[in-house]
C-alpha cells in the first residue's frame, strides 16, 4: 500500500459517503420514476451519475486507497509473463483430454455401479 495516503481520512469523509450513497439512490429512484423516458437518456443519466458518485469516493481516505491498490495492480499486471500462443494451445489441449478421460471414468463407473445396483435389486 502507498504510504501516501492517510488511513484516519479527513473529518468529512463520512458526508462524502452520504453524498455517495445520496447521489446512488438518486440515479436509482430517478431511473423507475423516469421509466417512459427513453432508455438513451436514462443510460447517460445513469453514467453522468456514475462518474459524480465515483469521483466523490474518490476523494475519501478509502476511495483513495483504492485507487491506489488500483495502480498498483496494474503495475504488477505489467510484471506478468504471460503464456505464448502455442504454449496456451498445449494446455488447453491437456485440460480437455484430461476433462474428456475423467468423463468415461466417471461414466463408466457409475454404468458398473448401476449394473451391480439393478442386478442385485432385482
Amino acid at each position: 500500500m502507498n504510504a501516501k495516503v492517510n488511513p484516519e481520512g479527513s473529518k468529512f469523509d463520512a458526508l462524502k459517503w452520504v453524498v455517495v450513497v445520496a447521489v446512488v439512490a438518486a440515479g436509482v429512484v430517478g431511473n423507475s420514476i423516469f421509466a417512459d423516458q427513453s432508455l438513451f437518456y436514462r443510460v447517460i443519466a445513469l453514467l453522468v451519475l456514475a462518474m459524480v458518485a465515483g469521483f466523490v469516493s474518490l476523494q475519501t481516505a478509502k476511495g483513495k486507497a483504492f485507487f491506489s491498490l488500483f495502480k498498483e495492480a496494474k503495475q504488477e499486471i505489467r510484471k506478468v509473463v504471460w503464456p505464448t500462443r502455442q504454449e496456451t494451445l498445449q494446455i488447453t489441449a491437456i485440460v480437455v483430454v484430461v476433462v474428456l478421460v475423467v468423463g468415461l471414468m466417471l461414466w463408466g463407473l457409475d454404468s458398473l455401479l448401476s449394473w451391480l445396483v439393478s442386478g442385485a435389486i432385482g
